[in-house]
Order: structure tokens, then sequence, then C-alpha cells
């Protein structure tokens, strides 16, 4: 741009002195024809004397014309090169001291290292490595795969497990599995660590390379190696990928007046989502809600903001974001709210991010009572850049504060009412593929036999030996089920021991039996 308003400048300038030269030569003709007309009256009388004259006048003329024709050509070639030239003929960059050891660092390895180097990967490297600098979880470098996996997980379909993760201290831990989504079924839960992805090991990863490995087409398996907290021994657990379509909102009534709705992430259309499936249980006479965010990892934070103007009065502190220099920017609800509908908020270790963002906001600006387990704690704002070459930097430009002024980042933030999940909701993961017979005694033996207990059947003993007892126990589950009674846990009947297990908690859910309760002593 600077370069082509230089062009602009020198060619006005060129043309003015185009101008100038050619009235100089013309007044230096008209003078030069005067001066003929002399010399051809007196010709006869000073013949010799004014041809010599007039040959030295005719010189003077020939050598002006070529000094204009120089200076002409001058300023043409000068703008031409203002204009079109590199830029270090008319501009110098300036000295970037700081970057003079990553210099000396890059041509020491591109001179003496003994294999040939790939410069894209090493540039990509030192970029990376600025990022993990910042030893913040939330702050990753994308390749172009990356960041194309990065751009469809909010804003459409993926083909994957489900399941939002993080690094955290140096490892991959779980945020929360996608309702629905091959990770929930499998039983992956909040907080469990994934310490390798078919054999290969994690350790020194972040969480956009861990993506890359776990996410893969629909049909295909990966196995990971999942070790969960409280639980020694690490699980096997094998997962086969599906599509995971990008639906963030499911709601339904749960009796006559009282409706339940579950939102697993803010992506690109949830506010819009939101208000559809209100409108829709408004018709079924909705008169009380209870807004589910359990296992929500978070997401877009303009649709927190939109979601949050829903339930809180105008005017009223949504969030607030502090910068780098401490600046705060408040954000009020844009919108009336709907004070008048009885609302109880559900969350839990697995909500973080933008669900804490709306939890924090109704509760202390509108009044909302939050019902389950302290959430999980992320305080921060992200953003990304885009690269020309495809690549993306996403990276922290804030922290958010909740109305009240408190940052609960690491923290979580306290129900009001504070309810935990049956014990069997927490069990781990039985691989499938694993045999558990008679006689053998394992912490998967152990995990199926609390799992026997919780759904109805007695294995007489919760210690991990599979005696007598335990595999009469399975025999009997499996003559209800329609399974081949053999006594012995694999495969189908594994699988199908989880999915009664899964049901059970969806059936005995103390933590929104209990939002109920709350719910409708709002509503008297």
């Amino acid at each position: 741009m600077k370069n082509h308003l230089a062009f602009a400048v020198n060619l006005v300038l060129v043309y003015f002195l185009f101008l100038w030269s050619m009235k100089v030569v013309k007044a230096l003709e008209e003078k030069n024809v005067e001066q003929e007309k002399a010399l051809e009256e007196k010709m006869e009388q000073e013949q010799a004397t004014e041809n010599k004259s007039g040959y030295i006048r005719l010189k003077k003329f020939h050598f002006i014309m070529l000094l204009f024709f120089i200076v002409f050509l001058s300023a043409g070639i000068t703008t031409f090169a203002l204009a079109f030239g590199k830029e270090k003929v008319v501009t110098v960059a300036p000295q970037r001291t700081e970057f003079n050891k990553l210099y000396e660092a890059y041509d020491t390895l591109e001179n003496g290292y003994y294999k040939n180097l790939n410069q894209k990967k090493l540039i990509n490297g030192a970029i990376n490595g600025m990022v993990e600098s910042l030893d913040d979880p939330y702050s990753d470098y994308m390749s172009n795969e990356e960041a194309k996996s990065f751009h469809g997980s909010i804003s459409s379909s993926f083909e994957g497990i489900g399941a939002e993760i993080q690094e955290k201290d140096g490892h991959i831990v779980i945020v929360s599995p996608i309702k629905g989504s091959p990770a929930e079924k499998a039983g992956l839960k909040p907080n469990d660590m994934i310490t390798s992805v078919d054999g290969k090991s994690l350790q020194g990863m972040n969480s956009t390379q861990a993506v890359t490995l776990i996410r893969g087409k629909k049909g295909t398996k990966v196995e990971l190696m999942v070790q969960r907290p409280g639980i020694e021994a690490p699980m096997t657990v094998p997962i086969i990928r599906d599509e995971i379509p990008i639906e963030t909102v499911y709601g339904e009534m749960v009796d006559d007046s009282i409706a339940k709705v579950q939102i697993t992430s803010f992506s690109t259309n949830t506010s819009k989502e939101l208000v559809d499936t209100l409108n829709d249980l408004q018709k079924k006479g909705m008169k009380g809600l209870v807004l589910d965010l359990r296992q929500n990892p978070g997401g877009l934070l303009d649709q927190a903001i939109s979601i949050s103007s829903m339930f809180v009065p105008k005017g009223k502190l949504i969030v607030k974001e502090e910068d780098r220099n401490g600046k705060i920017k408040e954000i009020p609800s844009q919108n009336e709210g709907n004070p008048n509908l009885p609302l109880v908020v559900l969350i839990d270790k697995g909500s973080a991010s933008a669900s804490e963002i709306l939890s924090a906001a109704v509760k202390e600006s509108a009044g909302v009572p939050l019902v389950g387990e302290k959430s999980f704690g992320k305080g921060t704002v992200q953003t990304a850049a885009d690269f020309k070459d495809g690549s993306n930097l996403k990276y922290t430009i804030a922290k958010w504060l909740t109305p009240n002024g408190t940052w609960i980042h690491k923290k979580g933030i306290m129900p009001d009412v504070e309810v935990a999940l049956p014990d069997y909701a927490t069990l781990p993961i039985i691989n499938p593929d694993k045999e558990l017979a008679l006689s053998t005694s394992s912490t998967d033996v152990q995990t199926a036999q609390k799992m026997l207990k919780a759904i109805g059947y007695d294995p007489g003993r919760e210690d991990g030996f599979f005696d007598e007892k335990t595999s009469a126990a399975v025999v009997a589950f499996q003559k209800a089920q329609k399974l081949p009674a053999n006594g012995v846990l694999k495969g189908e009947s594994t699988l199908k021991l989880m999915d009664l297990l899964r049901e059970k908690i969806k059936t005995n859910d103390t933590q929104m039996l209990k939002a109920i309760e709350v719910l409708k002593g709002r509503m008297k």
C-alpha cells in the first residue's frame, strides 16, 4: 500500500517536471528561431562568423535537451523502483535483537545437522515451543489438519469418540464425554486420564496432538489406556468411532408442568436450538425448568452470553472480562430475560468454561439455585488466529470473572445444594474383550461384582475373587437378558451389564431428583 502511494506521488512529480521542461524547451526553441532570422539578415556580411555562432547555439540547444531527457529518465526510474522494487530498497525493517539467538540456533542446525532438515517442521516446532512455554493448557498451536479438526468441533459434525479433553499437569484428561457419544457409552468419565492411544504414549503431548490420534473415521476402532482417579489399575477401553453430530440441546417434560433441558456444549447454533426447544416445551405446558449443564465442557463465549441473557434480567451483569493490564469489561444482559419462569441449574465436575459462565450468571444476577457438585474451574477466555497456510494459534486473551468479581479458575463453583450420584455411577469400565470367569481374581472382577449388585444380582462378595456365588449371579443375569448362560463375563454379556448399569443411573439420578424437588419448592 505504501509503495503504491509513493508511485502515485512520484508520478505526479514527474508529470509536472515534464510540463516544466517542455515549457523551457519551447522558450529556447522560440529564442533560437529569432536568432536564426537575425543570422539570415547578416549572413552575407558575417557568413563565416555567424555559421560558427549558429553551430555553437545548436550544440547548446542539443545539450540542454539531452540534460532534460536524463533528468526525466532518472525520475521515471526512481518512481518505478519506489513502487515495485523490493521492500529492502525503500524500507529497512527494525532490528529484533530478541530473535538473534533463535536465528543462530536455526542456522546452526540448518548448516551442521547430520541430516537434511524440513524447514517448515523446524519453524512449526519453534512456534509450538513458544506456546508450550506459556504453561497454559488452553493455548495451542495447530497444524493445518489440527486446525480443521478444531473448527469442525464447534461448527459441524465430526468423526471420533466424542469427548472433550485437555492437557493438565502434563497429562491428557477427559473434561467431559458428549451425550450419546461412543465415549459416553464406553463409560468414560470426567478426570479420566488417557495415557496411551493404540499403544502410543501421550506423555508430553498437548491436547491438540492427542485429539489427532484419538479421532478417526467412523467405524474404526481405537483402544485407549485410561487411568481413573481412585482406581489403582489402568483400564483398557476399546471404542468404535462414530459420527458425532453437534446437536447440543435435548429437552423433555418430566411431568405435566416441569421440563428438563440438557445443554451438552456451547456450539454455533446452541442458543437457537435452546429457543426452539423452550418454545416447544412451553406448548406442552412447561411451568418450571431444570437446566442440566452436567458434563458440559463449554464452548463459544458468545453463546454462553446469549443464553444467559434468556434468564438474567436486562442490565444485570452476566460476566466480566479482565485483560492483561487489569482493565475490566462488564457484559450485561441485553434481553428482558424470563424471571417469571422458575429455574434450577444442575452442575457437576464436568461443567466447565462457558457452562460455568452461565451458572455463575444466573446464580449471582438472577438468584437461581445451583444443584449437584462443584464445577470444573476454567476461568479464562481464548481466541484463535488463523495463518495463511491454514495453521492456527489458539491462545488465552483474558480472565473471566463472575458478576460479583470472583475468578473461579482451578476452584470451580460450589452448588447451593450439594448432591452426589450413587457410588455405582463412578464405577470404571470393564474391557469386553477380557474374560472374567470362575476362580479369576482382578479389579475388573471387583467392578463386575459391584455392577451386578447395583442392578439386583447379589454376587455374594465384592473383593474381586470370582467364586461360585459370583458365577451364579452372572448366570441369573444372563438368563434374564436372554444371553448364553455360561457364567462367564465377556463380549456381549459385559456390554449388556454396563448398559443396564447406565439405565439404573438414569432412573436413580439423585442429582436430577433433588433439582426437581428444589424447583417444586420455588413453584409454590
